[in-house]
């Protein structure tokens, strides 16, 4: 703690010498408003005295004779330097310093540059320099070395500052000329009540700091907090346009299906079957798309800028289409759950009839999103599946077409009955020819043979072998050549093989085309209305406590960052 020390003038206490005494006592400079104390008899001098350390207050002599107290040696005078150095000493003696307080201190005088003697001594010295060891910055420059302070600490001394030599709260004994008057101190206050005033005065001045502090924290919130708060809660309360909010909810359902196999079939009745249909109809409404088509079927930018609107929600005269479409995001809320497959749909508006319009509108887009998206699907299914069923078809009529022409360029409807007709005559002729040959080589045989019927059995092998020759050729030219009924036969197998191979494949291409579009009428999905909007009777928007308490924690929050930023870059700087 700081000691204002009282020394304002010196004394000299004359003693005169009685008769036997060996040495008579050397006046001593008393300080104004201390008692006076004897000297210690001067046995030895040593050659560099130090402080006394402890001394007992005794009454002080009185003087022998009034006559010789006018004069006294000049040697027998102590300087007032010793003088104030020694009460210095007694003074903080009485202080009650503690010895933490003490070493600290001494280390500091050693930081400056000091050569004390003891500790009393250090906080005397330090006083002397105008440097308060029990202040905070002086501790701090124990742990900080700073050049240029109170002996190259590295940092000037502001004499204005706590510690330097122009604080009112260190006040040094100042010497005045002794030629005054030099009676006792008449001061009765103690050194603890002393101590307990300037502890008062101490604290006092604390308090006074903290109310100070704690006034410009309550200015600082009051500008940066309360103030933004009140002018936002005095807009939702007063200004802000009431709004109305039209709810609805639908799903977007497939089609059930019994026959599904398959991991398809285990998903078709489930949300997942359709959760890439429900995400785009989600995007569609939410686009400037959808914002465009509902300005131009209900007006939107004209009901968002009529004049009975606020301000701060109201659309300009002639708003572009980005103006528009971002008041569209902020009025229409359109959320999609996942879990349960639901869409829910949010329309705000300043009329609650136009709301509902708006919500009825826009659940109209998402059904024909919806079905415009099943029909591609559809679409996009059947498609393969009718080109490759036309294709076989056209493939069937070729190879049927082919056939007939087979036919008629044979000239007959059946090349294999006529083979069949020419060998079973050859068979039959050639019966014949082995039977007559058997008869005429019979009739030879005799010794006299009748020749009529000779002749007539050789004139029946002639006719028989003309026919055989002849429907050998007729056989030999049917099974020759590119004409030939052998090979007309052959390319009619051919095309009937061709003709019936094209029937299987049409008739696989009419099962799949059937199959294909049973399965495409599985993938057709529906938008069904779960909720479906109702106009509001009183406004939803704005939400004026909620949004006061939330103006509140905005703003106490950003004055939190800055303060705390402050805070850290000050100490950044600072060290």
């Amino acid at each position: 703690m700081t000691t204002k020390p009282k020394a304002r003038k010196f004394r000299v206490k004359r003693a005169v010498p009685t008769p036997g005494t060996a040495a008579e006592p050397r006046a001593r400079v008393v300080p104004e408003g201390v008692i006076a104390k004897p000297a210690p008899p001067p046995p030895e001098q040593p050659e560099h005295p130090s402080p006394p350390t402890n001394r007992a207050a005794t009454p002080p002599q009185a003087p022998a004779a009034p006559a010789a107290a006018s004069v006294v040696a000049p040697s027998e005078v102590a300087s007032p330097q010793q003088v104030a150095g020694e009460i210095d000493i007694e003074t903080i003696r009485r202080e009650g310093l503690t010895g933490r307080q003490l070493r600290m201190a001494r280390r500091i005088a050693q930081k400056n540059g000091l050569a004390p003697t003891s500790d009393f001594d250090a906080v005397r010295l330090l006083r002397m320099k105008g440097i308060d060891p029990f202040q905070r910055a002086a501790v701090l420059q124990l742990v900080v070395p700073q050049e240029g302070r109170g002996g190259g600490t590295g940092m000037p001394v502001d004499p204005n500052e706590p510690g330097g030599a122009g604080d009112p709260m260190v006040q040094l004994p100042q010497t005045v000329p002794a030629g005054g008057q030099t009676l006792p101190s008449t001061e009765t206050v103690s050194p603890a009540q002393r101590r307990q005033r300037e502890i008062s005065e101490i604290q006092r001045d604390i308090l006074k700091r903290r109310r100070k502090k704690m006034s410009l924290l309550l200015t600082r919130l009051m500008f940066f907090v309360a103030l933004p708060t009140f002018m936002a809660g005095w807009y939702f309360y007063q200004i802000a346009t009431p709004m109305y909010a039209t709810k609805s909810e639908f799903l977007i359902i497939q089609s059930e299906n019994a026959g599904g196999s398959g991991i398809g079939g285990l998903l078709s009745g489930t949300q997942f079957a359709t959760n890439a249909d429900s995400i785009a109809v989600q995007s569609y409404l939410g686009s400037k798309d959808a914002m465009l088509r509902l300005n131009g079927d209900a007006g939107f930018k004209a009901h968002f800028a009529q004049s009975y609107i606020d301000p701060i929600q109201r659309l300009s005269e002639n708003p572009t289409n980005e103006e528009a479409y971002k008041t569209y995001k902020k009025r229409v809320k359109i959320g999609y759950d996942p879990t349960e497959g639901v869409i829910r749909m949010e329309i705000i508006a300043a009329e609650p009839a136009v709301a509902k319009r708006f919500s009825e509108q826009l659940l109209g887009y998402a059904e024909e999103r919806v079905n415009g998206l099943s029909a591609q699907k559809r679409d996009d299914q059947m498609v393969d599946a009718m080109g490759a069923f036309d294709n076989a078809e056209r493939e069937r009529r070729l190879a049927q077409e082919n056939l007939v022409n087979l036919q008629i360029q044979g000239a007959t409807l059946d090349p294999e009955g006529v083979i069949a007709s020419l060998r079973a005559q050859i068979s039959n002729i050639e019966a014949q020819v082995t039977e007559k040959q058997i008869e005429l080589a019979t009739l030879l045989n005799n010794q006299r043979p009748n020749r009529a019927k000779v002749d007539g059995t050789q004139s029946t092998l002639q006719i028989l072998d003309a026919q055989l020759s002849e429907l050998n050729a007729k056989m030999t030219d049917a099974s020759q050549g590119e004409n030939s009924l052998a090979q007309l036969s052959v390319n009619i197998r051919m095309a009937q093989a061709d003709l019936a191979t094209r029937d299987l494949l049409l008739q696989s291409a009419l099962q799949q085309v059937e199959q294909t579009r049973m399965e495409a009428n599985r993938q057709v999905r529906y938008l069904t209305t779960a909720v479906a909007p109702v106009a509001s009777e009183e406004a939803s928007y704005p939400r004026a406590f909620e949004n006061t308490i939330l103006a509140f924690l905005i703003f106490a929050g950003i004055y939190l960052m800055i303060s705390l930023t402050s805070s850290i870059l000050r100490e950044q700087v600072a060290s």
